[in-house]
């Protein structure tokens, strides 16, 4: 049997951690089987326009189109096992794919749920979120300060807040996307992955590392949003003044201190990209892959094409993690 999908857990070389290696697999038991098994094979036209044997995961083959389904739907569910969200208002922000996924579980569950989002937020987001059976309140000029609103009010009310990258149910989640493509067929050398909050990025290396410690974990973040590069770089919690990117779901602007500590021993480095090679990486998705990518889901693929010569024949992995796009974003960007 595959070690990756063995009862057995792998070999631990962080065995102090807060993220745990025995809840990534079973959280393959608890999550709604439809954010599992996503697709994940070497795509040749790809590998042949970068320079290396490109395996995809696309994440975007769900309810939602995005891979927050895996975090969200472990974190209610452990929330709902312990009792913990008996009596209790959830509550949180989100860009929108954490929302829609947050909503989907909920909805699944039958619990309320009171979502902030930027006033600025994408459009198809929110609606979307709202279909799913969300409360909306819109407010704040980015994700950061939506962030500060939701919190106010749980501090205020009494309600649960749920963080995306704060819960580890959340990193734990996202951690099954690891132990499906560490199954194989072909164990990569490198995985790129967008950075945002952390939880995708922290869960992933978390298993990846475990399975083969000499692994290359490498997170991806935009240019104009690298608060969780910086304070991973620096080790002290960076806060810029303000975010300009077009990937919000990845645009970050206070650091979650756990996420970024979870990090530490985990990740080998973090690259930033523009704007400008987040659409080329949109776009050739599209035009080679016929998939549809957002930009905090290209930008994987964004940091393969900014950095040829650190991927270069090797077998390298990344997450398609989100592909919500307004039908006017569709046009400008993939045209």
């Amino acid at each position: 049997m595959n070690p990756a999908l063995s009862p057995d857990l792998p070999f631990d070389a962080h065995p102090v951690h807060r993220l745990s290696l025995a809840n990534i697999r079973r959280a393959m038991d608890v999550i709604d089987p439809v954010f599992l098994g996503s697709p994940q094979y070497e795509c040749e036209a790809l590998s042949a326009a970068v320079g290396c044997r490109l395996t995809l995961k696309l994440e975007t083959a769900n309810p939602i189109r995005s891979f927050k389904g895996r975090g969200a739907s472990f974190l209610i569910r452990e929330l709902l096992a312990r009792g913990d969200a008996e009596g209790r208002r959830l509550v949180a922000a989100s860009a929108g794919n954490w929302g829609q996924a947050l909503a989907y579980a909920c909805r699944s569950a039958g619990l309320p749920l009171l979502l902030y989002a930027s006033a600025n937020a994408n459009a198809l987001k929110v609606e979307r979120m709202r279909a799913l059976g969300a409360e909306m309140r819109l407010g704040g000029e980015d994700f950061d300060a939506a962030k500060l609103r939701a919190e106010d009010f749980a501090h205020r009310s009494g309600a649960l807040m749920l963080a995306d990258g704060l819960a580890p149910e959340a990193s734990e989640g996202a951690g099954t996307m690891a132990l499906e493509l560490m199954a194989g067929p072909d164990i990569p050398d490198c995985i790129v992955v967008p950075l945002g909050n952390g939880a995708m990025l922290t869960g992933i290396a978390r298993w990846a590392r475990a399975v083969r410690p000499d692994i290359e974990i490498i997170g991806v973040q935009a240019e104009g949003a690298d608060a969780m590069e910086k304070s991973w770089r620096t080790g002290k919690l960076v806060f810029p003044a303000t975010v300009s990117t077009i990937a919000d779901g990845i645009g970050v602007r206070v650091p979650i201190a756990e996420a970024v500590a979870d990090m530490a021993g985990l990740v080998d480095d973090v690259h930033l990209v523009t704007d400008g090679s987040l659409i080329e990486a949109m776009r050739l998705f599209h035009q080679t892959a016929g998939l549809v990518a957002e930009p905090s889901g290209a930008a994987g693929l964004a940091a393969i094409l900014s950095h040829p010569e650190r991927f270069r024949g090797k077998r390298v992995a990344t997450i398609l993690c989100g592909g919500n796009l307004t039908g006017e974003q569709m046009r400008s960007w993939l045209a």
